[in-house]
């Protein structure tokens, strides 16, 4: 919702002054100017204590404060022009017409209303009347404004589905209209402790709320409420509502990425204290935050004069424009397998899965041991094996063939550093092999041996033509990888096996594999209005270097370790494991990574402590495979 707005102390009084002359040759009138000074400074403040007043038996102040009350505090400027004053008999006056400006938010009510101002004991009087506020108004009227409110946009998905949208939910409180003050208090206690949450702010919150406030404890999904909270009918004051709020499908669905609606932060009031007021309801987090103004769209205003008896008319409206849908390439069911997938891991994981043929980005989920953090399109970590998908074309661009052998050896020393392989590698497979086998068997030292073919920037451009390492604002968080300049040959050979200062999220490495999937360099996408394309200075990849990498990578599968993945069904699968090292807390760990490609869809999984690409990662990645 929009938010209310603060009463501004504003008055700016434009006088035009109209019959000067007349007002030179009446050296015995007064000028009228002050007193309509007076009048309309005292209409924009709301004191009027200042003016004479032409025989009035009410209180003007009081009048005006009753006739603007539900106005909710809005700020309002009045202007005065004075006519030329006129005299007849012993009596003069003087018109004044007075020009309102009522700052509704989108749009600014104005309009005039006239008065005489009347010339007695040489002062200038007004007379009071409602007419002066808004000149349809009775004396037995007053002004209520009232919001419209703009019906929220949905963050759509995959054919149009709805993923955040207006949703049924059971709001639990305490009413204060049903509950004596030195009640209250009592109440809100025994409600907290029976839905659970902490009763000493909640307490406070009920004890400082108006006495017709609902002072709400917690929201549940109407197809989700405890059995526990039938109890709250024996707690005096409180109740249940059933009402809608803006909510994804479930409470964690894609949450870190399409984040969530609710009450605005203190933060987000002190950043924009003009737009934000406490009570007020807006995108907090993700993309309900960063395009909260497309999907709230704007609240619209009615003005109507209302009677003591309640009967009302319209006397100004500004309709509600509705917000708009933000469309994604989220699909709802590849999300809710993702996440089904990631359930039961305890560190940190994430999945994401790509559609190649149009870099849709159908599914990123992080699993609960990431906390809420995006890890899916925003993590970095060393990519470990998986990035040899790109140091394979690198290989293949320097003239190496994937039938030429390369040294495969125990070990292999880089400017003093020894470098080895994991420690269960088939010894079977040392020695000289072809590039293929390197690949599927994920011998480290082979690649390292073959550095020497490779110049400087070539591991860098054959990144970039599978997409990796390519900044683009998606309209999302986004990492797509770094390879920084190696600092040190050492360095440099790492990078070759995902190491050293490589970096990637799981969505970087998603993107390589959709990319040998696409034969094209694919960019994702998750955001569908925000254009996505390779920069020029990319080296295209080519369809036959795109084949060439496929048949490699189903090596893998039939001859390697992606061997879970030969009875997956449907079309063959290709695939890649990962393991890349690291210390924490002065231990040595270790992420495990998979990347596998289906169809027209490629999978990236990570796993921020495992003990392998295959066996812990590769497992997930296979799970969701199958759910489809």
């Amino acid at each position: 919702m929009r938010p209310p707005y603060a009463l501004l102390a504003a008055t700016t009084l434009l006088l035009a002054t109209a019959g000067c002359d007349v007002l030179k040759n009446e050296p015995d009138l007064p000028s009228p100017e002050p007193a309509a000074l007076a009048l309309a400074a005292g209409l924009a403040d709301g004191d009027l204590s200042s003016l004479e007043w032409d025989s009035t038996e009410a209180d003007p102040t009081q009048q005006l404060g009753t006739t603007v009350e539900h106005m909710d505090g809005v700020a309002r400027t009045v202007t005065a022009e004075v006519g030329t004053p006129v005299e007849e008999q012993d009596k003069a006056t003087a018109p004044v017409t007075l020009r309102w400006s009522w700052d509704l938010g989108n749009r600014e009510w104005t309009y005039d209303t006239t008065t005489d101002l009347v010339l007695r004991n040489q002062t200038w009087q007004a007379s009071w009347s409602r007419e002066l506020v808004e000149p349809s108004l009775s004396e037995s009227e007053v002004l209520d404004r009232q919001t419209i409110a703009a019906q929220r946009g949905p963050i759509t998905g995959q054919r149009d589905v709805p993923l955040v949208t207006l949703r049924p939910v059971v709001r639990v409180g305490v009413d204060r209209s049903m509950v004596p003050f030195e009640s209250a208090a009592d109440s809100a206690r025994k409600l907290a402790e029976l839905v659970g949450i902490k009763p000493r702010p909640y307490v406070k919150a009920v004890r400082t709320a108006g006495d017709k406030a609902f002072v709400e404890a917690i929201v549940y999904r109407a197809d989700d409420v405890p059995t526990q909270v039938r109890g709250v009918g024996d707690i005096r004051g409180a109740r249940t509502i059933r009402a809608d709020a803006v909510l994804g499908p479930t409470a964690d669905f894609a949450r870190p990425i399409l984040g969530r609606v609710g009450p605005v932060t203190a933060e987000m009031i002190a950043e924009e204290p003009g737009r934000w007021s406490v009570g007020d309801v807006a995108g907090i987090s993700g993309l309900s935050a960063r395009y909260d103004e497309q999907l709230a769209g704007s609240d619209g205003v009615t003005v109507d004069a209302v009677t003591t008896d309640s009967d009302r008319r319209e006397v100004f409206r500004v309709d509600a424009q509705d917000g708009a849908a933000l469309k994604t390439s989220l699909d709802e069911n590849m999300q809710f397998a993702a996440e089904s997938a990631l359930a039961d891991l305890e560190p940190a994981a994430a999945l994401v899965a790509i559609r190649p043929s149009d870099g849709a980005v159908l599914a990123a989920a992080s699993g609960p041991g990431a906390n809420g953090v995006n890890i899916a399109t925003y993590g970095q970590a060393a990519p470990g094996s998986t990035f040899k998908i790109v140091s394979s074309l690198a290989l293949l661009r320097a003239g190496i063939t994937p039938d030429d052998s390369l040294e495969c050896s125990p070990t292999t020393v880089v400017d003093g550093k020894t470098f080895g392989n994991y420690s269960d590698y088939p010894s079977a497979f040392l020695g000289r092999i072809p590039l293929r086998t390197a690949l599927a068997q994920s011998c480290n030292t082979a690649f390292l041996n073959a550095r020497g073919s490779l110049g400087k920037s070539d591991l860098e451009a054959a990144a970039a033509s599978l997409g990796f390492g390519i900044d683009h604002d998606l309209g999302a968080p986004a990492y797509f990888g770094q390879i920084p300049t190696p600092e040190s040959k050492t360095e440099a050979a790492a990078d070759l096996i995902g190491q050293g200062a490589v970096l990637a999220s799981p969505m970087a490495m998603a993107t390589v594999l959709a990319s040998v999937v696409a034969g094209k360099t694919v960019v994702p996408q998750i955001v569908t209005t925000v254009p996505v394309e390779v920069p020029e200075e990319t080296t295209p990849l080519t369809s036959k270097e795109a084949g060439t990498l496929r048949e490699m990578l189903r090596g893998v599968v039939t001859d390697g370790s992606g061997s879970g993945f030969l009875d997956v069904p449907g079309k063959p699968v290709i695939a890649k494991t990962g393991t890349a090292e690291f210390d924490r807390e002065g231990k040595r760990l270790t992420h495990a990574w998979m990347v596998a490609a289906q169809g027209d869809l490629a999978v990236a999984v990570f796993v921020d402590e495992g003990a392998s690409g295959s066996r812990t990662a590769g497992p997930v990645l296979e799970e969701f495979l199958r759910s489809r």
